[in-house]
């Protein structure tokens, strides 16, 4: 399934113009989603359908999809009915975000709607709701699942998780999002914002980082903003990432050399089959860079996790070889290269048997 990131918008708490000059510098930097939350409309039911409307029409002009959250107090408010989604359609959006779910028969029912809307499911509850759905025989491909996020430090989910509550729906094909957050944005939905992301471990990470690391995990489609605005450069940072293989950013150390660097930045990366818990050996770099010499340096300290080492003159065969450092060692024959950041330590672990991965200097 192809992946995305996208965005998140206010529109009760943000002024117009801003969230149209915001989606188009998302546009440029390759968003192609919206979150768009109705859960704290206030305004009367004729200009509520106006606001939002524009807005979307405007997104749908940039190439957006646009997903609206609601609730069942909203839809009372407006005056409108589950059983007719026809004031969805008439907005523009692409689906509904059902905040608060049913009986799953309901649910299932929504999936056949006559506009195509997609009906998006919340995510962020490990218990057998979309099976439920799934048995009264829903409409899949317009059936989506999207986490929560959580304003208030503390309060997101922990990783084991979010993993168990996310493979409710992978195995079984279904779009997955969740949220990541900006560590400018002041926008919300409620008057507590200490960020929006879906996992607690994600609060103060950057966007950047924290996205890398929810593609990784091979459970999350679409990776969105949760809170507004964005600063230009998340925009820029998050809209560059590989959405499908891990990218570590590396720091180099001075004494590294030409040859190395080519074999650092220049190549594809696989992580050998049968694998070893001391290092991730990238080996067929070896055989490529087999008659260039590579002169001792940075080899008598012990490797740190996350350092990155390559095999020097010393080391015969494994000469030029790629190794990316998982348990302190020392060892004379590599060369201490340079390091991935500390805060993509956190990656390490999902690269598995055969993983692809490259490296972008920072």
């Amino acid at each position: 399934m192809k992946r995305s990131v996208g965005v998140s918008l206010y529109p009760d708490h943000s002024d117009q113009e801003k969230d149209c000059a915001y989606l188009e510098l998302a546009h440029k930097y390759g968003f192609t989603r919206i979150f768009m939350s109705m859960l704290e409309v206030t305004k009367e039911p004729k200009a509520v359908k106006q606001k939002f409307q524009t807005l979307i029409t405007f997104a749908t002009s940039l190439g957006f999809e646009t997903i609206l959250d609601v609730s069942p107090a909203i839809f009372e408010q407006l005056g409108i009915s589950y059983d007719d989604l026809s004031y969805f359609d008439e907005l523009g959006a692409d689906g509904i975000r059902l905040d608060l779910g049913f009986d799953g028969r309901k649910e299932a029912l929504l999936t056949y709607n006559p506009y195509d809307l997609a009906i998006e499911l919340n995510m962020s509850n490990d218990v057998a709701y979309l099976e439920n759905i799934l048995s009264h025989q829903a409409n899949t491909p317009f059936l989506y699942g999207c986490h929560n996020f959580y304003p208030q430090s503390g309060t997101g989910l922990p990783y084991d998780f979010f993993k168990s509550c996310s493979q409710r729906f992978k195995q079984h094909g279904i779009r997955t999002a969740a949220f990541v957050t900006s560590q400018v944005g002041k926008i919300g939905p409620w008057d507590i914002n200490d960020g929006l992301p879906t996992l607690e471990m994600h609060r103060h990470l950057p966007v950047e980082t924290a996205a890398k690391h929810l593609f990784a995990t091979n459970l999350i489609d679409d990776v969105i903003i949760g809170n507004a605005y964005a600063s230009e450069d998340e925009l820029r940072i998050l809209g560059r990432i590989n959405r499908y293989q891990t990218v570590f950013n590396v720091e180099f150390l001075p004494q590294t050399n030409e040859i190395e660097r080519q074999i650092v930045l220049n190549e594809q990366h696989v992580r050998r089959g049968d694998i070893t818990n001391q290092v991730i050996r990238s080996t067929e770099v070896r055989k490529k860079y087999h008659s260039e010499t590579n002169v001792p340096h940075d080899n008598d300290q012990e490797f740190q996790i996350g350092d990155i080492v390559i095999g020097n003159n010393l080391f015969g065969k494994y000469k030029n070889e790629l190794q990316l450092v998982l348990e302190p060692h020392r060892d004379i024959r590599k060369n201490k290269i340079g390091s991935i950041i500390s805060q993509e330590k956190l990656l390490l672990p999902f690269i598995q048997p055969w993983s692809k991965f490259k490296f972008i200097e920072k």
